[in-house]
């Protein structure tokens, strides 16, 4: 859908706080009773009913006629205007520019900050049309029954967000995140094109050292980028790699992890090849035989790597201390194509994932509006 922030300037704080007692109620309904949103709100004089209707108006919350009772949903509208109040507030998005990016499960504008200067907000969409696998795909419900796409896109947002901060902190080229809030990360606005864009490269070969160097770093660090394509890597000049889009990264001790990896490399390969006629016989492969640098995973809680497989990994440790543990921790050896002994493995279907499938509305219950209200109260609207 596309961003509209005409409406942003005249919704007043009451509209806010009807908006916010929507989204609080759908914690615990798919669609909330009237009842239940004045209740959350707690205007007087019947406030709540004409706040409503000028959000309907305007499609940030959308009745529901199937349901047995009054009730409302929350829109990514409403959403959208949710987290860019937050924003504006924080001083992190002032103004709202071009659309310089649309995906399958995101949308991506320039911006402006309190003080003039342009970043990048992305904000996350997931359950769209050719999406709709993301909650078999990855794990971001760790163990819920189910979650609604909003949910998801925040999760997914908040992902994201970790990853930048963790890689940018460890020195990996990537934007400079600046905030983040519900489902949209705001973040620096990089002078580069994507290397789908690039036609020609002077020098091949050492673009793509570069980026297999990046691959390899990331793995010894026990990440995955999960989608590393031309469409994620853009050219700083001077032919500088900056790597975007980091939801899907994974752990290296995820149990698809080595095909993830070889999926990474491949897609390069297989990029600079056609597009750019270059084809080197050395690549990294993915083996379990050395040490890592870091464990940036577990920082981050990356999927595949939950606390009992830390639990267990130093009990291990501490258990053998004494033994050679060279066979059970990473390494990323380059291989040549002319090895014919080299063992290609068979390659895990993607779609297979590491986490149970989950559904939306089994966030704990709390029945007592009167949290709720005094939640909405301490958000100072």
């Amino acid at each position: 859908m596309k961003l509209d922030v005409k409406m942003l300037r005249y919704l007043s704080s009451e509209d806010f706080r009807v908006l916010t007692a929507v989204e609080m109620g759908s914690k615990n309904h798919e669609i909330v009773p009237v009842t239940i949103i004045s209740q959350i709100a707690n205007l007087r004089h019947g406030g709540v009913q004409r706040c409503i209707s000028s959000l309907a108006r305007r499609n940030l919350v959308a009745k529901e006629t199937t349901a047995k009772y009054d009730g409302y949903r929350l829109t990514y509208g409403g959403y959208d205007y949710l987290a860019l109040k937050t924003l504006s507030k924080r001083g992190a998005v002032v103004s709202v520019g071009n659309q310089i990016g649309v995906g399958k499960e995101s949308d991506i504008y320039v911006v402006a900050d309190a003080e003039g200067n342009q970043r990048v907000l992305k904000i996350h969409r997931l359950g769209r049309t050719s999406f709709r696998t993301v909650k078999n795909n990855r794990d971001y419900l760790q163990g819920r029954k189910s979650a609604s796409w909003m949910y998801l896109s925040r999760l997914s947002a908040t992902k994201e967000m970790a990853f930048m901060r963790v890689l940018n902190e460890h020195g990996f080229p990537v934007p400079l995140p600046v905030d983040q809030n519900r489902h949209c990360v705001v973040m620096e606005l990089v002078d580069a094109f994507s290397l789908r864009q690039i036609s020609e490269v002077g020098e091949p070969g050492k673009l793509y050292a570069e980026l297999m160097q990046m691959i390899v770093r990331l793995a010894q660090s026990g990440l995955i980028h999960g989608d590393f394509n031309e469409f994620n890597i853009l050219i700083k000049e001077p032919g500088i790699p900056i790597l975007i889009d980091f939801p899907q990264m994974v752990s290296t001790t995820h149990r698809n992890a080595e095909f993830y990896f070889n999926r990474d490399v491949e897609c390069i390969r297989t990029y600079f090849r056609r597009r750019y006629q270059y084809e080197s016989v050395l690549y990294p492969k993915f083996t379990r035989d050395a040490n890592r640098e870091f464990s940036l995973d577990v920082e981050v809680a990356a999927s595949g790597f939950n606390k009992k497989q830390q639990k267990d990994l130093m009990e291990y440790i501490e258990a053998n201390d004494d033994e050679d543990h060279s066979d059970c921790s990473e390494e990323f050896v380059y291989e040549s194509d002319s090895d014919d002994s080299a063992d290609e493995s068979e390659a895990s279907d993607a779609n297979s994932a590491d986490s149970t499938p989950v559904d939306p509305q089994s966030a704990p219950v709390d029945d007592d509006t009167r949290k709720l209200t005094a939640a909405v109260d301490r958000l100072e609207i």
